[in-house]
């Protein structure tokens, strides 16, 4: 029973990297509301915030592997999988919260309508395996 509770321990800590990522992304969000709407508007706004988004992930995705230390590289995309679903759902909780339709927060993932949300979710699905590779293969052995 021990090994099997040892061999998720990873999700755990997987979930407290989900809230870094969550609160960076939200000081991200806050920042980007207050100074980059008014210089380029809403829309033009969210699509660089994709870009902006996405490597603040990375960032944290790289310096929070070693602590989340999945034991394969399955493991690790399982994570970034984990990560997208719940934001997706956080994402679309939260906007609703706030008042926004849902067909609005949708159109952040339509690439026909100008989002460019999904290639973001595509990058954070795929933030902890990059991560692993940038730190020289598997994470499972913690330093």
């Amino acid at each position: 029973m021990e090994k099997h509770q040892a061999d998720h321990g990873y999700l755990y800590r997987a979930l407290a990297a989900w809230l870094m990522v969550v609160a960076v992304e939200f000081a991200h969000g806050v920042l980007r509301t207050l100074y980059l709407i008014p210089l380029v508007g809403a829309l033009r706004s969210r699509q660089i915030g994709v870009f902006t988004g996405s490597l603040l992930i990375l960032i944290v995705a790289f310096l929070t592997i070693r602590y989340v230390a999945p034991p394969s590289r399955k493991a690790a995309i399982f994570v970034g999988v984990l990560w997208t679903v719940l934001m997706v759902a956080f994402e679309l909780s939260f906007g609703r919260l706030l008042g926004r339709p849902m067909a609005e927060l949708l159109s952040d993932y339509d690439v026909r309508a100008g989002g460019f949300l999904a290639f973001g979710m595509v990058v954070l699905a795929m933030a902890p395996w990059i991560a692993m590779r940038l730190r020289g293969g598997l994470a499972g052995v913690r330093p």
